[in-house]
């Protein structure tokens, strides 16, 4: 699924448009890794989110409603 698509759907950012801005301009890593907002994630990615002064780090999982999944996440310590 879509980076931008996973950080709103969770609710890690609200609005897509703001997920795929912040993505460009290179404050998101999967796995260590600069990611854009079509970049691919997978079940088990973790991924670090620099805002402004926060740093989040968090682990997405995917679960499975009817025929949707639903990506989830856990914040890593």
């Amino acid at each position: 699924m879509r980076l931008d698509l996973v950080l709103k759907q969770s609710g890690l950012i609200k609005r897509r448009t703001v997920a795929k801005t912040i993505s460009d301009n290179g404050h998101i890593l999967i796995n260590g890794k600069v990611s854009k907002p079509s970049s691919d994630v997978k079940d088990g990615d973790h991924l670090s989110l620099h805002l402004g002064a926060r740093q989040i780090e968090v682990v997405i999982k995917f679960e499975t409603k009817g025929r949707r999944e639903i990506p989830t996440y856990e914040e890593v310590k």
